[in-house]
């Protein structure tokens, strides 16, 4: 049987040791968190909810929101923004979570899977990105993103 190394104890037993970025090994824990009371709000808006700074390691993450509505759905996602080369990135607004019904209160998983960005860095400049929920359907409650990275 084989003993395999991840990269990051790779980089702790080589010669000389390679020092694991602080959002890898040693981070602090943040929390981005976003609540939003939607009031009749029209299908296809954009809620944005927080920022994220360059470099953040997305962790983890939730939406939570009440029964909002007959018809209604929610993905999580970001905005438009410019990465740290200066490039123009589009928007993904389910880039962290696939639209899903929101029609009966509920407590979700997002970043939930590596195609949906567990463990992605963000690229940035020093604008952040925008983290988004994007509804379907009119819909009437609170929605609450909340979002643990570490940076440092």
């Amino acid at each position: 049987m084989a003993t395999v190394y991840s990269v990051q104890q790779t980089n702790a037993t080589a010669d000389p040791v390679v020092k694991n970025p602080s959002n890898v090994l040693g981070g602090r824990i943040r929390v981005a968190h976003g609540v939003y009371e939607a009031s009749s709000l029209a299908s296809g808006d954009v809620i944005q909810r927080l920022v994220l700074p360059e470099g953040a390691r997305l962790l983890e993450g939730s939406l939570a929101h009440d029964a909002l509505g007959s018809g209604t759905t929610l993905s999580v996602g970001y905005a438009a923004h410019t990465n740290s080369a200066g490039t123009a990135v589009s928007a993904a607004p389910a880039a962290y979570k696939a639209a899903a019904a929101s029609t009966g209160a509920q407590k979700v998983d997002i970043l939930a899977t590596l195609a949906l960005g567990s463990g992605t860095v963000t690229d940035t400049n020093e604008d952040g990105v925008i983290i988004t929920a994007t509804n379907a359907g009119t819909a009437t409650g609170t929605i609450e993103v909340t979002i643990k990275y570490v940076v440092d």
